[in-house]
């Protein structure tokens, strides 16, 4: 097995074609799980790939009518800020804002996640994140610029919550994971309770790729197909030339679409429609500026010659 390397499974019309695994020292977030030999029902952090997963949600929501469409303005959502609804250029900011990271206020969060320096921890400290979020410097016209923001996330996930009465966990355990067969995960919490809508999840790399199947059928009777159409339609480019949806990035492998959910560490969900396949990737180099290295090799010199 590749170093770092903690599971890696390629599914292709709904049969597995690889699966493996392997071992070595991994985190909940910050906290040390020691050295761990993963299996099939290991659950793993897939940290950013929440994001993702959270766009699902946020769609199963709105055709139960319990969160305001893409087009809707966001700060109508929030009436407890009557301030900055008041600023001309906040209100410009749509749910499609957040949606796409394209909120045009300012957000650092290519520092690393040790300090209050970067925005989703300092979000996560603040006494009122959503606040936090939506009272950020303006620094553009929104929906011009992709920016990466866990913020905007966080606020997706409010409003799923607020919009439900049901935390995101409880949401998803009923309206995604419990359709899909999904009973292994988990999904932590900041200190104040919030569920993390940018990068809280736990799962296996077969509940993954339950998930990227389901896109993969663009939607089944899960989430609405015209969603996932949506979800996956480019809206931005990312800055190395991606297109982004709604928190899916929206890429090619090997000449193939490919959206796809990425989290920090290595950790990937890969769907590949003109291939009716999937590729998932669960790592352990967090915080590596070389992680994209491993899942980059997994794809291009394993799963793609196997799927050819």
């Amino acid at each position: 097995m590749t170093d770092n390397l903690h599971g890696f499974l390629v599914v292709q019309h709904g049969r597995t074609l690889i699966e493996r695994y392997g071992a070595g020292p991994d985190f909940a977030w910050d906290r040390p799980l020691g050295h761990v030999a993963f299996d099939a029902g290991t659950l793993h952090d897939v940290r950013s790939v929440t994001k993702s997963v959270v766009a699902l949600l946020y769609g199963i929501a709105l055709a139960d009518g319990r969160v305001p469409p893409p087009h809707a303005p966001l700060l109508a959502s929030f009436p407890e800020y009557p301030d900055l609804a008041a600023d001309p250029a906040r209100a410009r900011l749509t749910v499609a804002h957040a949606l796409t990271m394209s909120l045009g206020l300012e957000w650092r969060e290519e520092i690393p996640y040790s300090g209050p320096a970067n925005g989703e921890i300092a979000m996560d400290l603040a006494p009122d994140r959503n606040r936090y979020v939506l009272e950020r410097p303006v620094i553009s016209p929104p929906g011009l610029r992709w920016v990466y923001s866990g913020g905007a996330s966080a606020l997706l996930g409010h409003l799923i919550t607020a919009g439900t009465g049901r935390s995101l966990r409880d949401y998803a355990a009923e309206r995604l994971f419990g359709p899909l067969g999904i009973d292994a995960f988990e999904w932590m919490a900041a200190e104040d309770g919030v569920f993390s809508a940018a990068s809280g999840l736990r799962l296996t790399p077969r509940g993954l790729a339950r998930i990227g199947e389901l896109v993969l059928t663009g939607g089944g009777d899960v989430v609405p197909a015209a969603w996932v159409t949506e979800m996956l339609t480019p809206w931005l480019t990312v800055d190395w030339g991606d297109g982004y949806g709604y928190q899916w990035y929206l890429g090619t492998a090997g000449g193939h679409p490919a959206p796809s959910a990425i989290g920090n560490g290595g950790q990937r969900l890969i769907v590949l429609p003109s291939l009716a396949a999937v590729v998932v990737i669960t790592a352990g180099d967090y915080d590596d500026p070389e992680q994209w290295r491993l899942p980059a090799h997994l794809l291009d010199d394993v799963a793609l010659p196997t799927l050819s």
